[in-house]
């Protein structure tokens, strides 16, 4: 039997095992830098499989080690989130989230698992391949800095130092079984932006002797879309959107002395997003200022855009194919979406792609970041499977 054959029938027959272990981090999903209890299910798991792993890696993170031959000849990352978004679950299923307001809405579940069942296949193929293959599961994907940056900083991509990693993320708009890759430039960056309009409240009959802070905010907000639109490059892909407006002390007859916006600016282009920064904090405060407010601007830098590595993205697609079958390897489009694993595409060579997890027939059509999100678990053996052909393929040179 070859290795693409023996990596299927290890999938095929570790998928009910790795489906219960999804089932079970999918019913105990915690927050971002508080995934305690997730750690300990993935520790457990990979002490009983026989994997040395080191834990509270830039938080709750864990990095794992399966060393085949000659370990140090070429080292290859897998890397899976681990936190759960701030979500009530509105699924009737057996796994539903055990605790209330918090969910796996984004499929971080599915991840871990399938590295975990990645891990076992590999563990038992580490005596045909030579180099290692580091195990990365990282806590706080979903929120600013990010788990990523910590990580990175306590040397996960260090001793042994990784040449390549790969990320995988479910996709519930491809079908189960398919998969999808894009080179270059995928995922845009992101930052948080606030604005405070401050003025003299009061009275909303009597203008004369106020700010209006409300009219201000409407025309800071009008500004800053107009000025983006007309001061953006056409060919660089950018997007400002405002998600939230809270007043201090306003009524529908009282100005309030305090307007917060909140809202966030991605982009592909690194020159764009600083001077859009400046953009924003002068064009915010002059349009205030002309109606006798003051605007303070706080930017919080977030993620980077995330690149694929030509080389590396085409290598893993073209092995995609030959383990799944040309027609289940689709091209993907450029996303305005955010994704921690940004942080080390910047620093190595690294290809994050899509695994389809969609069934029209099941019912299984929610979006990520929905109450009603779920998978179908079958893609669980593509992901298990996949990961670990594509390790292998950087690893076996005569493949």
């Amino acid at each position: 039997m070859n290795f693409k054959e023996k990596i299927k029938e290890q999938a095929k027959v570790l998928l009910p095992e790795v489906i219960r272990i999804r089932r079970k981090l999918h019913a105990n999903p915690e927050p971002s830098y508080k995934e305690k209890n997730t750690a300990a299910i993935l520790s457990a798991w990979l002490t009983e499989k026989g994997v040395p792993h080191r834990k509270n890696v830039g938080g709750y993170g864990i990095v794992g080690l399966i060393e085949g031959q000659n370990p140090r000849k070429k080292v290859i990352a897998l890397r899976a989130d681990m936190d759960a978004l701030p979500i009530c679950e509105e699924n009737q299923v057996d796994y539903k989230s055990l605790n209330p307001g918090v969910m796996h809405a984004c499929g971080h579940d599915v991840h871990m698992a399938g590295l975990l069942g990645a891990a076992a296949i590999l563990s038992g193929l580490k005596d045909i391949f030579e180099g290692t293959v580091k195990l990365i599961f990282q806590p706080a994907e979903e929120k600013a800095p990010g788990g990523a940056l910590k990580m990175i900083e306590e040397g996960v991509l260090e001793n042994p130092k990784v040449g390549v990693i790969f990320g995988q993320h479910v996709f519930p708009d491809l079908e189960t079984g398919k998969v999808g890759f894009r080179s270059g430039k995928y995922m845009a960056s992101s930052d948080e932006i606030n604005l405070f309009i401050r003025g003299k409240g009061g009275h909303a009959a009597m203008p004369d002797k106020i700010n209006d802070t409300v009219l201000a905010t409407s025309h800071v907000i009008s500004a800053l879309h107009h000025i983006m639109s007309r001061a953006a490059n056409p060919s660089t892909s950018s997007v400002l959107s405002f998600g939230q407006i809270i007043t201090e002390g306003g009524a529908m007859n009282v100005i309030p002395g305090e307007v917060s916006v909140h809202g966030t600016f991605r982009t592909f282009n690194e020159q764009w997003r600083k001077k859009a920064h400046r953009l924003i904090t002068d064009v915010a405060r002059n349009t205030a200022k002309a109606f006798g407010c003051e605007c303070e601007t706080v930017i919080e830098k977030g993620y980077p855009f995330l690149v694929n590595d030509e080389r590396l993205t085409r290598e893993a697609k073209q092995a995609a194919i030959e383990f799944l079958g040309e027609e289940n390897v689709v091209e993907l489009q450029p996303r305005m979406t955010v994704e921690d694993f940004a942080r080390y595409s910047q620093i190595i060579p690294a290809c994050f792609y899509r695994l389809g997890t969609g069934n029209k027939e099941k019912g299984i059509t929610s979006g990520l970041h929905t109450p009603t999100f779920d998978v179908d678990e079958s893609s669980l053996e593509t992901g298990m499977g996949l990961m670990a052909w594509l390790a292998v393929k950087q690893l076996i040179s005569e493949l």
